[in-house]
C-alpha cells in the first residue's frame, strides 16, 4: 500500500488507485500516486476491495482497467467520481454508477493513446500484407518460404480500410491511411463533415453492413458497449471478402472470437491481426492463439514509454481538477 501525504486538510480527497498486475500493480501505481496533488490522499491496490478500509472512505477510485464493480461501488458510500485511466471503461459498472449517480470518466478527448493505437494498427496490418510472421517463423527453421508465399504478400496501396469508430484514434488511424494510399470509409453513429471527411482522402461514411463487404482492411475503434458486445459476430465475419483481413486493437469482446475462429479456419478470410482478448490474459483454450494467419500482441497497443506516462498524466489531471471544484472531463456515464 502507498500513500501519498496531505497538504490540505480541508480539500482533502481520498483516492483509492487501483492497478492491476497485469498492467503494473503497485509498482505502476506507485509511481502514478507520485502524480496527485496535495489535497489527495492515495492509497495504491491491485484490486478494488484488496483494502476494504480504503475503499469505504474513498470519494475517487482511479482505475487502470482493473474492475469497478457494482459491489465496490456499494461499498463506497461517499464515492463521487470513478476515472478510467484508459480510453476504454467497459471494466466498469456503469449501470450501478448512474444508480448511484457517481460519473464515470475515461481519458478520451487527451488523445493519449491514438498515437500507439494507430502504429500497432498499422504494424499489424503491415504484418498480415507482408506476411511477417510465417516469412519470419519459416527462416527460423531454415526454411526459405519465398516460393510459397509470394501469391498471398499484398500492398496497402489501393486498398480499401474499412473504420468502425472514428473517434480520435480512427481518425489517427484514417491519416495514416491516406498516407499510404488507401481508400476510407467509416462506420459509426453520425458522419463527419464534408470538410472533414475531405481531409480524411475523401473518407466515406457507410452502414457497417457496407464497410464489411467492400473493405480489404477491418479495424475496429469502438467502444465496448452492451450494443458494440460482439459487434462482429458470426453473420457480419460472413459477409467479408475472402481476402479481407480484420485488425482489432479496441475491446476483444467487439469481436465473437469463436465465430472469428470459425471464419480463418474455413478460409472465410484471409488473417486477422488481435492486440486484444475477452478476457485477458487470455486462457490457452482460446482457439484464435492457434488459427491460422493470425498476427497477435498482447494488449500493447496503449502502452508504450510515452502512451503511459500521457494516460497516467491525464487521468490525474482530471481527478486534480475535480478535487479543486471544476467540473470532470470525458464524462461517459
Amino acid at each position: 500500500m502507498t500513500t501519498a501525504p496531505s497538504s490540505a486538510e480541508h480539500t482533502e480527497k481520498n483516492v483509492l488507485a487501483v492497478v492491476s498486475p497485469h498492467v503494473g500493480g503497485r509498482t505502476a501505481g506507485a509511481g502514478l500516486a507520485t502524480l496527485f496533488p496535495g489535497q489527495a490522499r492515495v492509497t495504491v491496490v491491485e484490486a478494488a476491495d484488496e483494502d476494504p478500509v480504503a475503499l469505504r472512505e474513498a470519494h475517487v477510485i482511479i482505475t487502470g482497467l482493473s474492475p469497478v464493480t457494482a459491489e465496490h461501488l456499494a461499498a463506497a458510500p461517499g464515492l463521487e467520481l470513478v476515472q478510467c485511466a484508459s480510453h476504454g471503461f467497459d471494466y466498469v459498472d456503469l449501470e450501478a454508477a448512474r444508480a448511484r449517480s457517481v460519473p464515470v470518466c475515461n481519458i478520451g478527448s487527451s488523445g493519449a493513446e491514438k498515437q500507439n493505437v494507430a502504429e500497432q494498427t498499422f504494424a499489424l496490418m503491415l504484418a498480415l500484407a507482408k506476411q511477417l510472421v510465417p516469412a519470419h517463423t519459416a527462416l527460423t527453421k531454415a526454411d526459405w518460404a519465398l516460393p510459397r508465399l509470394q501469391q498471398s504478400i499484398t500492398e496497402l496501396s489501393g486498398k480499401t480500410l474499412g473504420i468502425v469508430g472514428l473517434g480520435h484514434i480512427g481518425e489517427e488511424v484514417a491519416r495514416r491511411a491516406v498516407a499510404f494510399d488507401m481508400a476510407i470509409v467509416y462506420a459509426g453513429p453520425k458522419p463527419l463533415s464534408a470538410e472533414a471527411e475531405a481531409q480524411l482522402g475523401g473518407a466515406r461514411h457507410v452502414e457497417l453492413d457496407e464497410l464489411l463487404r467492400t473493405s480489404d482492411y477491418v479495424t475496429l475503434h469502438a467502444p465496448l458497449t452492451d450494443a458494440t458486445r460482439h459487434l462482429l459476430d458470426a453473420r457480419r465475419l460472413a459477409l467479408l471478402k475472402p481476402t479481407a483481413f480484420v485488425v482489432n486493437t479496441a475491446r476483444g469482446a467487439l469481436i465473437d472470437q469463436d465465430a472469428l475462429a470459425d471464419a480463418l479456419e474455413a478460409g472465410g478470410l484471409a488473417g486477422a491481426g488481435i492486440d486484444v482478448f475477452d478476457p485477458e490474459p487470455p486462457t490457452a483454450a482460446l482457439r484464435l492463439l492457434r488459427a491460422p494467419n493470425v498476427v497477435l500482441s498482447p494488449h500493447v497497443a496503449g502502452v508504450t514509454r510515452e502512451t503511459l506516462v500521457r494516460i497516467a498524466l491525464a487521468a490525474v489531471q482530471n481527478v486534480a481538477d475535480f478535487v479543486e471544484g471544476k467540473p470532470p472531463r470525458d464524462v461517459v456515464s
